[in-house]
């Protein structure tokens, strides 16, 4: 990346600088350059924070290229688009429930301005261009310093690479930007960029499982997980996990306090229960959230991170409104660090789904980026819980890279297709396919892909069979972690021919997947060998 351009605004001495220089008065920068890779250290001499700082190089992009850039979190929508197309992420950037409420604080609405022109696309950590068969990878080696946000623009043939670095003070050599941009076949560009990164692959594989959430939601009772635990055991499939999602606690945060009247014999009776049909047990948390009215909060409103105006920090909507928790406070850390000893070592679970991450870096704070927040909150899980097993989820996923073992890669799956769209993370069954397919690459490198649930049965749902099996497919052929959340004694037997396609862990390889026009993707792919397709409109939830 010889030909790459800078372009930085700083404040030192008390004024606004910008600058296209790699030395000045008040820093000098060392750069190594290569064609395919660009590192810049920040050596300051006087203490100086950064406002914009974009590199900028070409790239070939023509008119059947396609485009792909990574979504902020999880949940956020992403996938490939032509040239000539408006990214959905701007028709977000004027929508008043985005942007400075609750409902968006999940998502990058207050610190991120999209452009809203066609053929602009933007994201974060990595995106490619794909010519054919041809990738140009660019990604962000390190986002510790700050998250990367990479424009990719059609219309200039160009890529750009902007550093988010809102509340950073440089009084020492800062590592600012360090990126790739490797050109060559789908597999071997991104074996390269997680080889380059360190990442070595997850040690889990392909696993199979249920979890109470999409069919019960906070309703679970330890009833409905004795009942459905005994209809997936008597289908002697060799499930790996059964997982007791949200409605156990009492509140979130008091994650040690379980609701007698639901759960009777307690939580640990529950993973026994589970050990003893020959599954691993999972639960589900939000570790760095407090619930308005749980006890945590109200006992300890200083482990609850406080926003400019000295007011606790909103983390989201969900119960009734729910805060970040500061584990950068030593008590809140220890308490943190105490429930997943209970929770794993006493109570006895395998796996941990940890949600709502991204409350670790909704704002930044004591001199630290968003990135650095984030991966340091992903440090911190990754080390209380140990050798046990985490599935990430709501979560920025440069920082889950390596820390996580399984990780949702896209939006909640839906009980119908279409939903209402406030947010790009909200409830979405089209967003979270989409997420699937095109977030592919990331399976079995950075962590085993979750692409959430597929579901069959008949009651509670407004899927149609059709629907029902175009989901399953996608999971199956893209997902790593095939979860369902029904009692699968209720299956017809078509439904339960179809679930024990999923769970076979049959051998599948992805040949191609794209958009063949508007709103139409084509899968190719083999299943032991065979070469099988499939077509399908994701708007309309229709085969094509």
């Amino acid at each position: 990346m010889e030909k790459f351009k800078l372009r930085m605004e700083y404040k030192a001495d008390g004024k606004i600088f910008i600058t296209n220089q790699f030395e000045t008065e008040h820093f000098s920068m060392d750069i190594k350059s290569a064609t395919d890779h660009v590192k810049l250290v920040i050596n300051p001499k006087t203490q100086m924070t950064i406002d914009d700082l974009t590199v900028t190089f070409p790239v070939d992009i023509n008119a059947d290229s396609r485009i792909f850039t990574n979504g902020y979190q999880s949940w956020t929508d992403c996938r490939e688009y032509f040239t000539n197309e408006l990214q959905n992420a701007a028709g977000f950037r004027y929508n008043p429930l985005a942007h400075n409420t609750r409902v968006g604080v999940a998502g990058d609405y207050s610190f991120t301005s999209y452009s809203g022109d066609k053929g602009i696309f933007q994201g974060y950590s990595y995106a490619y261009i794909r010519n054919g068969g041809v990738f140009n990878l660019v990604g962000s080696i390190d986002e510790r310093s700050g998250y990367t946000f990479i424009t990719v623009d059609a219309n200039k043939k160009e890529v750009s690479a902007k550093k988010d670095l809102e509340g950073v003070i440089i009084d020492h050599p800062y590592p600012v930007m360090d990126i790739i941009n490797f050109v060559g076949e789908e597999n071997e560009v991104f074996d390269k960029y997680f080889a380059v990164m360190g990442i070595e692959k997850p040690r889990v594989q392909k696993s199979t499982g249920y979890t109470t959430w999409y069919n019960y939601y906070s309703k679970v009772t330890q009833k409905i997980v004795e009942d459905d635990l005994k209809a997936m055991s008597d289908l002697n499939l060799n499930i790996d996990f059964f997982q007791i999602d949200d409605g156990y606690q009492t509140a979130v945060g008091d994650w040690l306090s379980t609701i007698e009247e639901k759960f009777p014999d307690g939580m640990k009776h529950c993973a026994d229960e589970i050990h003893a049909k020959g599954m691993k047990a999972g639960l589900w948390l939000a570790p760095l959230g407090a619930q308005y009215n749980s006890k945590l909060r109200k006992e300890h409103p200083d482990w609850i991170i406080k926003n400019k105006y000295g007011r606790q920090q909103l983390a989201g909507i969900n119960w009734g409104t729910f805060y970040a928790l500061d584990i950068e406070n030593e008590e809140c850390a220890d308490y943190i660090r105490h429930c997943f000893d209970v929770i794993l070592n006493e109570w006895g679970f395998d796996m941990v789904k940890l949600d709502f991450l991204y409350a670790a870096c909704i704002i930044p704070r004591n001199g630290k980026s968003r990135g650095q927040l984030m991966c340091e909150a992903m440090d911190f899980l990754r080390d209380c819980v140990g050798d046990k097993l985490i599935l990430g989820c709501g979560v920025p996923l440069w920082p889950a890279f390596g820390k996580v073992d399984f990780c949702r890669i896209g939006a909640d799956m839906g009980l119908k297709w279409k939903d209402i769209h406030f947010i790009r993370e909200f409830v979405s069954t089209e967003y979270t396919l989409a997420n699937s397919i095109f977030r592919r690459q990331l399976d079995n490198r950075a962590f085993c892909n979750d692409p959430d649930v597929f579901l069959l049965r008949d009651n509670n749902i407004k899927l149609n069979e059709e629907q029902k099996r175009i989901i399953a497919t996608i999971n199956n052929v893209f997902g790593s972690l095939l979860f369902v959340s029904d009692n699968v004694s209720n299956y017809t037997p078509e439904q339960m021919e179809l679930f024990k396609w999923v769970v076979s862990k049959s051998d599948i390889k992805v040949i191609n997947a794209e958009f063949v026009k508007q709103d139409v993707i084509r899968v190719d792919y083999t299943d032991g060998g065979e070469k099988k397709s499939l077509s399908f409109d994701i708007r309309k939830g229709v085969l094509a």
